[in-house]
């Protein structure tokens, strides 16, 4: 959403309970940075609109059942795999990506 232009700073919080699969809320926080005229709130039910945030579906477009947890945890976003072959082409850090930029762009009219 940064990477996008719709503000400069962002917190998003999603909030669950056991056995529902959709966010009983989404939280968003620009600290004033917004560099569109929606508010907070607005910002908030567009991401809703645009993303699914079912638990399965976060899972599986950030591929967290991938074991990469233990290569992050030496050397950070480096890695480190001790020599170790590599059978599995994996995603490191998918919640880094910026392929909905331009569908973000779009529905929040920045050109």
């Amino acid at each position: 959403m940064v990477a996008a232009g719709i503000a400069d700073q962002i917190l998003v919080q999603l909030s669950y309970a056991i056995g529902i699969a959709h966010p009983l809320s989404i939280y968003v926080d620009t600290y004033g940075t917004a560099r569109v005229s929606d508010t907070d709130a607005e910002i908030a039910r567009r991401i809703e609109r645009l993303f699914d945030l079912r638990p399965a579906s976060i899972v599986e477009r950030f591929g967290l059942k991938n074991p990469i947890f233990e290569a992050t945890a030496s050397y950070g976003h480096f890695g480190n795999r001790h020599g170790r072959e590599v059978t599995k082409e994996i995603e490191f850090f998918g919640w880094e990506k910026l392929d909905e930029v331009e569908n973000l762009r779009r529905e929040f009219g920045i050109l």
